[in-house]
């Protein structure tokens, strides 16, 4: 339980000091947020700032910080150490820094932001590459709860059946998607928040329940690699746990609430303090999913079983709480996928809105990118889920890496420290290495050996460092960008 204790205290204290020096060198200040300057009553609009914290934090908590900790899991208490210190100085660095320089660039969609600060060329690869792996997860989003209500149904028949409750799930995710931010998603999300905050702290009570009765015992980190097929900690780990230490698609999710909340006071607590929340539902999922299962072959053994993860939360949502107990906590995780499903699908809307600069105000022009996002979205849930969520965990971190490097191009030039880049350029580097490295040796990439991944992956992280210094701190014409339409300021 130490180590336990010790990842939760880092991210706690970590949100207390690091968040606030990372605010610090931001420097918000009083300027007219989009959500007044813009405000057109469907996707720009003022809502208080408790809500506006709950519905980025139920964006971003969709099944990665559950799933992507139990898979986690199978390396052991190790995985601790990366949900925490991962959280604190890449994914908090990465959601403040994406939601707060869209809320300076007129909440701007993160394929528009990165552009402006890493040039047209990749503004254009982000484009497509945002729009795929929002496309990605609305589909995960949309299999997995349907998956998990299909458990909870009784009902033979149709009725019963997976594929009606992902209908559900689907006639959900388009009134979402077309309605104003505030007549759905807004009045919601406090509930499933609520919902999602006694799921995470039931499962927890109930595994300390069980440790203080002689029925679980929590194992401490040991370093030692315990996964069951001894895959590489590195990268493997930092893949597959994704969103409960750094995601990309936060990113995607961020600009949503930079145009719903005032003043940039109020940016760390909404987009840093998020992060951390969903660091400690990752770590409470990780600690059960390494208290539960004896070892991390009864772990993986259950994780590949017919359910998959979803046969992993269910036991434990059981097994800790009882049934009703365990209805309730599977409600939580139903919830999560969901409140980023939705979002995921709408952000694609915008995502392509800003591309061919359209306005969003009527119906008609939101069906325009609408429609086709949802016929591609329901042919996808039809794949196997497996690979699609490989495919999206590699391509999630990608964009983090990219957009943590236009971090980096901020905060050179308007950082309030003269090191203040560093707070985005060295994490940056990191997953600069991990993205490399993983998809030149996993099975859906290149397949090579981890000889020639590792160091390759270290050369590439090696060329965006030597870039960014050649372009940007040797570049003076860097530094003449407009940090904010005349509107924003």
């Amino acid at each position: 339980m130490i180590s336990f204790f010790f990842a939760l205290a880092v991210l706690i204290l970590g949100y207390m000091f690091y968040g606030k020096a990372v605010d610090k060198v931001f420097g918000p200040d009083d300027r007219k947020c989009p959500a007044v300057a813009m405000e057109d009553g469907v996707d720009y609009l003022v809502l208080p700032t408790w809500k506006v914290f709950l519905v980025q934090l139920l964006n971003i908590a969709g099944l990665g910080p559950i799933y992507g900790a139990v898979a986690g899991a199978m390396w052991g208490p190790q995985v601790f150490l990366w949900i925490c210190f991962g959280t604190i100085f890449a994914g908090g660095v990465h959601d403040y820094l994406s939601g707060m320089l869209s809320e300076r660039n007129r909440g701007a969609s993160i394929s528009e932001v990165t552009g402006k600060y890493l040039g047209p060329q990749m503004k254009t690869i982000m484009r497509f590459f945002s729009v795929i792996l929002l496309i990605f997860v609305g589909t995960v989003f949309m299999t997995g709860p349907a998956g998990l209500l299909f458990k909870l149904t009784p009902t033979k028949g149709f009725i019963g059946s997976q594929n009606f409750w992902l209908l559900i799930v689907l006639i959900y995710y388009i009134l979402a998607t077309m309605f104003p931010v505030d007549k759905i998603i807004g009045r919601i999300y406090p509930v499933f928040g609520v919902v999602l905050i006694i799921m995470a702290l039931g499962i927890i009570g109930g595994i300390f329940t069980g440790i203080f009765n002689g029925v679980y015992h929590m194992p401490e980190i040991t370093f030692a690699n315990v996964h069951p097929d001894h895959k590489a900690i590195f990268p493997f780990m930092f893949i597959t746990v994704a969103c409960g230490a750094i995601s990309g698609f936060h990113s995607t999710q961020s600009p949503l609430m930079a145009r719903c909340f005032t003043p940039e006071s109020n940016g760390r607590s909404i987009f840093y303090g998020a992060m951390v929340c969903e660091g400690v539902i990752a770590l409470i999922w990780a600690a059960a999913a390494c208290t539960f299962f004896p070892t991390p072959l009864a772990l993986q053994e259950a994780y590949n079983s017919a359910g998959g993860a979803g046969t992993v939360v269910y036991s434990i949502s059981t097994g800790t709480l009882g049934f009703a107990g365990g209805v309730l906590a599977m409600l939580g995780v139903i919830a999560c996928p969901i409140t980023s499903g939705d979002t995921a699908f709408r952000s694609a809307r915008l995502t392509l809105a800003d591309w061919f600069a359209m306005d969003q105000e009527t119906v008609p022009q939101r069906l325009k990118f609408s429609i086709p996002i949802f016929i591609v979205g329901a042919a996808l849930s039809q794949m196997n889920f497996g690979i699609i969520w490989r495919y999206f965990s590699w391509s999630n971190q990608t964009l983090a890496m990219i957009v943590l490097w236009a971090g980096a191009v901020y905060f050179y030039q308007y950082g309030k420290s003269t090191k203040a880049y560093l707070m985005a350029a060295i994490p940056a580097t990191f997953m600069s290495v991990v993205t490399m490295n993983y998809i030149l040796i996993a099975k859906e990439g290149f397949r090579l050996s981890n000889t020639i991944g590792f160091p390759v992956g270290i050369i590439f992280a090696i060329v965006c460092v030597v870039t960014f210094y050649l372009k940007v701190i040797k570049n003076p014409e860097m530094t003449q960008l407009n940090e904010c339409p005349d509107m924003c300021a």
